[in-house]
C-alpha cells in the first residue's frame, strides 16, 4: 500500500470539518490510509505568526462566514453556524489521541461526532461533559476517559503532535500532506483526488 496521508485539523475549524466528512472516502478510493492529527490553532498562530481567518469584523471575516455555509452546502454537508466560535478544543484532541490509541477507527469515528456536534448542533465542545457526552455515546467508558484527559501523557502527547505539525510546516487546518505534497483548505478537494488518481502532478 501506498504511504499513509496525514490530515492536519483543529476541531472549531469550518473546513476542519468539510474535510473531515470527506478525506477518508476520497483516500480508500486510490487504496491509502489517513493518519488523524487534531491540532490546536492557537498554538499553531503563535508560533507561526498568523491570525484566525475569520475575526467576523473584517470584510474578509465577512466572507469568510459566508463561505463556511455555501461551502457546506457545495458538499451537501448539514452546516449550522455555532453560537460561540471559535472554541477551545483541547479537550477534544485529548479524547482522540487517547481514543486513536485504543481503536483508531473508533478515534476518527469521535472526531467526526465532535465536529457535527459543533457545526450541527451548536454544542460546546471546549467543555469536557460535551466530549465526555459524545464518546459515550460511542460506547466509550466516561469515567476512564474523564481520568485521561488530565493525564499527563495524554497532555504530552497533544503537545508533541502540535510541536510535529509545526514542524511539517502546517499553519491552518485542514491542513492534509500526501507524498510530502500539502494541501491546504477544504477547496482543496478536487486537487487532493487528482494527485491520488495521478500518483502526483
Amino acid at each position: 500500500m501506498s504511504a499513509a496521508i496525514d490530515f492536519y485539523f483543529d476541531f472549531s475549524s469550518p473546513y476542519g470539518y468539510l474535510m473531515a466528512e470527506q478525506i477518508d472516502a476520497v483516500a480508500a478510493r486510490h487504496g491509502r490510509q489517513v493518519n488523524w492529527h487534531p491540532i490546536l490553532l492557537g498554538v499553531i498562530f503563535q508560533a507561526t505568526g498568523s491570525r484566525p481567518p475569520a475575526d467576523g469584523v473584517s470584510s474578509k471575516g465577512t466572507y469568510m462566514l459566508r463561505d463556511f455555509a455555501r461551502s457546506a452546502r457545495f458538499l451537501g454537508l448539514p452546516y449550522n453556524p455555532p453560537s460561540r466560535f471559535p472554541l477551545p478544543t483541547q479537550n477534544a484532541a485529548r479524547a482522540f489521541y487517547w481514543l486513536d490509541g485504543q481503536d483508531g477507527a473508533l478515534a476518527r469515528q469521535f472526531a467526526r461526532a465532535v465536529y457535527r456536534a459543533f457545526f450541527v448542533d451548536d454544542r460546546d465542545i471546549s467543555a469536557p461533559e460535551t466530549v465526555l457526552e459524545i464518546a459515550e455515546k460511542l460506547g466509550v467508558d466516561r469515567s476512564t476517559l474523564a481520568t485521561a484527559l488530565q493525564s499527563p501523557e495524554i497532555k504530552a502527547r497533544l503537545k508533541r503532535e502540535v510541536d510535529a505539525a509545526i514542524a511539517a510546516g502546517v499553519f491552518g487546518s485542514p491542513h492534509v500532506i500526501i507524498d510530502g505534497e500539502a494541501f491546504f483548505g477544504a477547496d482543496r478537494l478536487p486537487q487532493i483526488e487528482k494527485w491520488l488518481e495521478t500518483g502526483g502532478f
